[in-house]
């Protein structure tokens, strides 16, 4: 194995893993702000389905996008209360509202794939890759593109 080869085998990147409909995903570490409750939500006449509502949050206007509706899952069925991302974008302050939040991983690139060819196209606008890991496949989320409302014929 040549010393370039090795440092690609040897190289990593950090992902906070989140959970949505059962599915595993993971957000690159460095785009991720915080891990909050989103409470308090107001619901914004003709927004995007996808978007849940506004919050406060620490005293910042927090956007809140539903990750299921985002990626055309199925509602959370009636149990814990879901858990929010926080992602800032533009200066803009965001709450990705998922279904659990799990650990932060570091990966090696080559674990790393391209997106199956067989992916819905609506994820594949979204995802930026995946993962293989010993128990399943971590779906890479592509940050600016989930929050990017304006794909699909969603106005923001």
């Amino acid at each position: 194995m040549s010393a370039e080869e090795n440092e690609f085998e040897q190289a990593t990147e950090g992902f906070v893993t989140v959970v949505a409909g059962g599915q595993l995903f993971g957000l690159r570490l460095d785009r991720v702000r915080d891990v909050f409750v989103p409470r308090g939500l107001s619901q914004v006449p003709l927004a995007p389905p996808e978007v849940a509502g506004l919050l406060n949050l620490r005293g910042r206007i927090v956007t809140a996008i539903d990750l299921r509706r985002r990626l055309g899952l199925p509602p959370r069925a009636d149990g814990g209360a879901p858990v929010a991302v926080g992602i800032e974008e533009r200066g803009e302050l965001y709450g990705l509202i998922v279904d659990q939040v799990g650990a932060v991983l570091r990966l090696k690139r080559s674990s790393y794939e391209t997106n199956p060819v067989n992916l819905d196209q609506r994820w594949g606008q979204v995802c930026a890759g995946v993962h293989r890991l010993d128990a399943g496949l971590m779906v890479v989320l592509d940050v600016d593109k989930v929050l990017d409302l304006g794909q699909f014929g969603v106005a923001a």
